[in-house]
């Protein structure tokens, strides 16, 4: 059954000139593993992150740390979520989250699907 969906979309130049502008915002939203990825790999996981927010509907005491993306080489996307947001999950019923990533001539966008039994 689905719970939720979420999408959202960055355009790449302005978010990496907020990251410039605040530095930071980087600390605050990445984990220390995503923060040295290319900009347009952190504008993707950050629309990851709010399309996750939105699926689960958008509870305000989410920490941005606590969903991050796991890409390894010739495999789909996972989101990984911990503490306030696999909370935010589990109070929804959510046992599953579907993820797809894009970024393309300077937008970078994601969609989650919340999945429950």
């Amino acid at each position: 059954m689905i719970i939720g969906v979420g999408i959202d979309v960055v355009d790449i130049a302005r978010f990496g000139a907020t990251l410039e502008r605040t530095p930071a915002l980087r600390e605050r939203l990445f984990t220390p593993e995503e923060r040295d990825l290319p900009l347009q790999s952190l504008a993707a996981r950050f629309a990851a992150k709010e399309a996750v927010a939105k699926a689960l509907g958008a509870p305000g005491n989410m920490d941005w740390q606590d969903a991050t993306v796991d890409r390894r080489r010739g495999e789909r996307p996972i989101m990984v979520i911990t503490g306030t947001v696999e909370a935010a999950a589990a109070r929804l019923g959510v046992t599953r989250l579907h993820l797809s990533l894009s970024h393309d001539a300077g937008i970078a966008s994601a969609v989650v699907v919340a999945e429950g039994d």
